[in-house]
């Protein structure tokens, strides 16, 4: 398997180049040069297998035995897991009216980002250790990809890494499990701006080659392959657990809503669609709409400000993996995809070409809700169920019921759901962090 850069000029790397990668040279994000299809009989095969189980398959796939030999590859997800609090590692919690809750916070961090982060390190431990190499990190943060970064690679004595952490604009939770750990290894620092902005430096870090290589840097925000790799799994995982049979042909579609900032998680998903996984995606997202915007109006364009919500690991208005979409839904146009994003960085201001955002509106449907409804669904989700979301989790189950009260009884909601950050603490679940949650139902 080999990786090429969304924008098309730069050379072609095997998994553990775009794995140390971060940015590709000339500004992209690396993808797969090539998608693996899989038949029904393999989707088949794979829906008894654990969450585990369906990292270990999709990372077969793309990392391959030259590289990391099936057996080492086992160990190391193996390893990954092994602090996770449940024996599932993820766990679908059925509640009430067909809402589904996918739980991706059982890692240390309460952060869905334990999940690809984990193994990530793991990854890089083996390449590092094999020969006698040492990285420094580079992670800029909203809140939650710091502390789960921090958590995946202290103490590793090949790895530092330095977090960039923007003042005011994150919860004290997650301020804490930043700044409190005591690693030779780790380094914190406070940065004035937001999340975006703090972005903007240190991909003209990832710019400068020769600086990069001198230093030995990478990332491992969400714009580095191997976190959407695994974030893969969820998408697998979701579906087996509510595709109502797989004895059918073709089989039975599933939707997927995704709470998202950066859109790591859609990329994923998008991904895993092309695959051959019959979901129907939905991403929600808060008042930051640059996602619903494109999708519904192909304007991807930068609001005037950041606006500060109760979901705040997505306060995000540039979700740099958007660029992975737009190169899969062109068909891999690295032409027309570095034209839309070179744009894009100079102006803050795309329309989408009519027949990508045709594409992207018939492949993904988007909602922007509110922090009123926020606060509504928590409270219905809590009344009915007494099941407590964070409000990330609620972006996604706010758009379950909207659906479910404007659907004709034909249709069967499988609610999907997962809980991602939160800072908000009940009587019986602790804080859950991130905007992975994953809602879906069934037609």
């Amino acid at each position: 398997m080999r990786y090429i850069s969304t924008r098309g000029m730069a050379p072609r790397v095997d998994f553990e180049g775009a794995l140390f990668s971060g940015y590709a040279p000339d500004g992209g994000l690396f993808m797969p040069e090539e998608l693996p299809q899989l038949s029904i009989e393999t989707l088949r095969q794979w829906s008894t297998l654990s969450y585990p189980g369906l990292v270990k398959e999709l990372c077969t796939l793309f990392i391959g035995p030259e590289l990391i030999p099936r057996d080492v590859l086992n160990g190391l997800i193996d390893q990954a897991f092994s602090r996770f609090r449940h024996r599932e590692v993820v766990h679908l919690s059925r509640l009430r009216n067909g809402l589904n809750v996918l739980e991706l916070w059982h890692g240390v961090t309460y952060a869905f980002k334990d999940l690809s982060l984990c193994c990530t390190a793991q990854f890089l431990q083996y390449f590092l250790e094999k020969k006698e190499k040492h990285v420094t990190v580079v992670v800029g943060t909203s809140g939650d990809t710091g502390s789960a970064a921090i958590e995946s690679v202290q103490g590793a004595k090949n790895m530092d890494i330095i977090v960039l952490l923007p003042k005011g604009h994150c919860t004290k939770i997650q301020e804490l499990q930043m700044t409190t750990v005591l690693r030779e290894n780790v380094h914190v620092f406070g940065v004035e701006g937001n999340s975006d902005e703090l972005d903007e430096p240190i991909k003209a870090v990832f710019a400068d080659v020769a600086f990069v290589k001198k230093h030995n840097l990478m990332s491992l925000n969400s714009i580095n392959w191997s976190r959407v790799l695994v974030q893969m799994a969820h998408h697998f995982f979701a579906y087996f657990q509510c595709a109502s049979s797989l004895d059918m042909d073709p089989l039975p579609l599933v939707e997927v809503v995704v709470p998202t900032g950066a859109a790591g998680n859609l990329a994923a998903g998008c991904i895993a669609q092309k695959m051959g996984l019959p979901i129907r995606l939905v991403v929600a997202v808060n008042r930051n709409d640059i996602i619903h915007r494109t999708v519904q109006q192909g304007d991807f364009s930068l609001s005037e400000a950041v606006e500060q919500t109760l979901a705040s690991a997505m306060d995000i208005q540039v979700p740099y993996n958007v660029e992975r979409i737009f190169w899969l839904l062109s068909g891999s146009n690295s032409q027309v995809t570095r034209a839309l994003m070179e744009q894009f960085e100079r102006t803050q201001s795309v329309s989408l070409p009519k027949e990508l955002h045709s594409k992207l509106s018939g492949a993904v449907t988007s909602e922007s809700v509110s922090d009123e409804a926020i606060t509504q669904t928590m409270a219905r989700c809590w009344e009915e169920n007494k099941y407590l979301l964070c409000p990330h989790s609620a972006v996604a189950v706010s758009y379950h019921y909207q659906q479910t009260e404007q659907q004709p009884p034909r249709y069967r909601p499988w609610a999907p759901g997962s809980l991602g950050y939160s800072g908000f603490q009940g009587p019986f679940f602790p804080p859950s962090r991130g905007d992975g949650s994953l809602n879906k139902w069934l037609y």
